[in-house]
Order: structure tokens, then C-alpha cells, then sequence
């Protein structure tokens, strides 16, 4: 295989990288894969019950060992390659060392390093879906599943969205790091995918938006301090919800409010001013906790689906909010600054198309945003849907009723020990609002408010 033209035998460093960038990059792709391994891993398998520890850290390993070798085979070229149509890349194997060292498609760094960031974002777009299904689906249908859905969803959304020849990328739409390609996406495909099978980690997202620009850059540090600022409003901001209503204060209440805000600002990471992240991890930290604690009780459909992690509300519910705050919000200046474009038809948030007299761009950018949470919404109902209409072809998407009962032993012949035991329950000495697979009652000193609350 031939080498680069521009790289020389005995080069290391080919004149157009730039190594700090390119050591920050694969920093970044590193803390965004440790938010998968060991991060969900850990999460999966600790927060369950403990029939389920094995199986549910398991389908996180799994998912992310699978999408590295589907990624490297197709599944990147076909979400950044040449362009082959308005949604989609032209096929190819993302291997060739030729290929692998030559400048990406952004930044100053090679195809492997930018492979290896890109990887990061897909594996734990579908370690997130895992958490819609812990202890649901069953495993050989999730081996089915990862492969299918990499390649019939992520791609698709990821091209049209990210890649410079995208249908929605054209027009403008701005996803800062995945407020739409993962966390939307993620949370409406669990939720679709756990219908068809019915009867974290916050320092990691410093690479998580943090590398996006694909360079050491003062957009880079805005976008971390922006994402910690929105996190702690969020965390915040639920943990008092809990307090009012509740009367008690919820560490995974408050683990739900932190990722909830890390989801609301990924879209606008980079292209927020300060405050706009801590309105936004208000936001965050109040809406999805209503969807949540207040809506999913009444909604007949959130009450069918058994969304184990409540997947639909920090990352469906989050990252739908956070893309129109996004429209909202983007400060022009920082976005000409990301996105290196000297034009002001596209990137204007509408408040400051209302402030600068330019409404009707800064209507048209909202336009725009909701556009794009449409066409990841209803592309993901209907692509989950046909990848889990497929695999139940194969093999069944729910496990037996035995397998149900009994857990790991009857799926892995393997058990393991975690955080609850088979048959303990929250408010039988901790009380808390909060379950792994159902919420309990509230507290009877909670009993008024919550009263209060239902009948808003």
C-alpha cells in the first residue's frame, strides 16, 4: 500500500498536522470512550438489580467492541466519506493505511485519528440505547441489533447532520457535539426499540465537546466550561425539584439532573454565552424532571414502554430541548468562530436575530433546528422499528419469562454482585421516588405535594 505523497518515509509528522491538535484530539476521543468503558459499564452493571448486573454491563462491552470493528469497516465512510448522496457517504473500508494517514475532513489531523474520535461518539450512541433495554432484550437479538442499527441509523443521521455534505448540514442546522446525532437519536430509538420489546461520568463530555472543533482552540475552552456550567445548573436545579416535591434529596435524582444538562448544552456547547448555559441547565434540570417524575405517569404510551434507564427523558426529552435553545441562543459570533464562515445567513440564534434586527434569520435558524429534530425522530421510529421488525425474524427481541425471573444464571450461567439484592427496595429503608425498574410510591411526608404536582 502506497503512502501519502506528502509524507515522507522517515516523517513522522507531515508538514499540515498539527500535533497539539492531534494530541488533544485523541485526549478527547479518549475521556469520550471511557465515558462508555468503564463508565456505562460500570453504571449498567452496578445500578440494576443483581440478576442483572452481568447481562446489562455485558450489552455496554458488547455494543462498543461491535461498533469499532462495524466502524472501521463501513460504518465511517458511509457517516463521513465522499458524498454519495445528500444523507449519506459512499461506501468503503476506513483501513487503508493510505487512507488512514492522509488530513481528514477537518482540522489538522490524520483519517485515524479523526476514525478513532468519530468511533467514540457511535459506540456510546448505542451503549445508551442498551440502557432503554437492561434487563429486557434479549442478547442475542441486542448482537443482532448494534450492527444493524449502526448501519441503517447512525450513518444516515450522522451524515446528514455532521458531514460537510449533508442535506441538514447545508442548510444550517447546528449540533455543536450531539445534542441531535447521539442523544436524541439514542433516546427515541430505546424508546422505540423497548416499545417493539414490551411484554456517567460528566468529566468524560470535557472531550465530549471539548474536541469537536478539532483543534486547540479558545471555542474548545468555551465549549468545556460552558458544558460543567450547564451540568451544575442542571444537577442543581433537579436536586431542588426533588426537595419540593418529594422531600428528599436524590443522588440518582442528581445523576439524572447532571446528565440531563450535559445533554441540553451539547448542541450549543461552543456557540453559547455563559449565561445562556446556566439558563439552559435551568431548563434542563426542570423540564425533563417534569416529563419524567409527573408526565410518564399520565401519558399512556410512556407508561407501556419500559424504558429501564428512563432514556427517553434525559436524552430524547434533553437533547430536543437542547436543540432548540441552541436556535435560540447561538451567539453569531462564536458560531463564525466554529464554524469558520464569514457569512451571517445561517447561525444566528433568534434572540439575537430579534436584538440585531434580524428576525427573519434568526426565525429561519429555529426553522432549521426544528427541522432537524423532526427528521431524527421520525427517521429513528421508522429505521429502529425495521431493524427490530427484522431481528424478531432471527430471534426473539424479549427474553423468556425464565430468563426474566431468573437473570444472568439463565442467560450467561454467570452472576455477579451489585449495588441491590434480588427483592431489596428503595423505600423499604431509603425511601426515594427513584427505580431501576418502576418508580415506587413517595414517601407519606411527601404525600401532599406530590398530590399538588399530579393535578398541575
Amino acid at each position: 500500500m502506497e503512502l501519502p505523497a506528502n509524507l515522507a518515509p522517515n516523517a513522522a509528522s507531515p508538514g499540515w498536522m498539527n500535533k497539539a491538535d492531534n494530541a488533544w484530539q485523541l485526549t478527547a476521543a479518549t475521556l469520550v470512550g471511557l465515558q462508555s468503558v468503564p463508565g456505562l459499564v460500570i453504571l449498567y452493571g452496578s445500578i440494576v438489580k443483581k440478576k442483572w448486573a452481568v447481562n446489562s454491563a455485558f450489552m455496554a462491552l458488547y455494543a462498543f467492541s461491535a461498533v469499532l470493528v462495524c466502524w472501521v469497516g463501513w460504518g465511517y465512510r458511509l457517516s463521513f466519506g465522499d458524498d454519495f448522496a445528500p444523507f449519506l457517504g459512499r461506501p468503503g473500508v476506513a483501513l487503508n493505511e493510505g487512507y488512514l494517514l492522509q488530513k481528514a475532513f477537518a482540522g489538522n489531523i490524520p483519517n485515524a485519528t479523526m476514525i478513532f474520535f468519530q468511533f467514540v461518539f457511535a459506540a456510546i450512541t448505542l451503549i445508551l440505547i442498551a440502557g432503554a433495554l437492561l434487563g429486557r432484550m434479549n442478547f442475542h437479538a441486542w448482537m443482532l441489533f448494534v450492527p444493524l442499527w449502526l448501519t441503517f441509523s447512525y450513518t444516515i443521521v450522522a451524515y446528514s447532520i455532521w458531514s460537510p455534505g449533508g442535506w441538514l448540514a447545508k442548510l444550517g442546522v447546528i449540533d455543536y457535539s450531539g445534542g441531535y446525532v447521539i442523544h436524541l437519536s439514542s433516546g427515541v430509538a430505546g424508546f422505540t426499540a423497548a416499545y417493539w420489546g414490551r411484554a456517567y461520568f460528566g468529566w468524560g463530555w470535557t472531550g465530549f465537546n471539548g474536541g469537536d472543533p478539532y483543534t486547540v482552540s479558545m471555542d474548545a475552552s468555551l465549549a468545556v466550561l460552558n458544558t460543567h456550567i450547564c451540568a451544575a445548573s442542571s444537577l442543581l436545579t433537579w436536586l431542588l425539584f426533588d426537595i419540593l416535591f418529594f422531600g428528599k434529596p436524590s443522588v440518582i435524582g442528581a445523576t439524572q439532573g447532571m446528565i440531563t444538562g450535559l445533554v441540553c448544552i451539547t448542541p450549543a456547547a461552543g456557540v453559547v454565552q455563559g449565561w445562556a448555559a446556566i439558563v439552559m441547565g435551568i431548563m434542563s434540570g426542570s423540564i425533563p424532571w417534569y416529563t419524567m417524575m409527573v408526565l410518564h405517569k399520565k401519558i399512556k404510551l410512556l407508561k407501556k414502554v419500559d424504558d429501564t434507564m428512563a432514556v427517553f427523558h434525559t436524552h430524547a426529552v434533553a437533547g430536543s430541548l437542547g436543540g432548540v435553545l441552541t436556535g435560540f441562543f447561538a451567539e453569531p459570533k462564536l458560531n463564525r468562530l466554529f464554524y469558520m464562515v464569514d457569512e451571517w445567513e445561517h447561525y444566528i440564534g433568534l434572540s439575537y436575530g430579534i436584538k440585531t434586527g434580524d428576525f427573519k434569520g434568526g426565525l429561519k435558524q429555529m426553522g432549521i433546528q426544528l427541522l432537524g429534530i423532526v427528521f431524527v425522530i421520525i427517521f429513528n421510529i421508522i429505521s429502529t422499528s425495521l431493524v427490530c421488525l427484522f431481528v424478531s425474524r432471527i430471534v426473539p427481541l424479549r427474553l423468556t419469562d425464565d430468563e426474566l425471573q431468573t437473570g444472568d444464571d439463565a442467560i450467561h450461567g454467570e452472576e455477579a454482585y451489585a449495588l441491590w439484592g434480588d427483592g431489596e427496595k428503595f423505600e423499604s429503608k431509603h425511601n426515594s421516588v427513584y427505580g431501576v425498574e418502576e418508580f415506587p410510591p413517595a414517601p407519606a411526608t411527601a404525600t401532599k405535594g406530590r398530590s399538588e404536582l399530579e393535578m398541575a
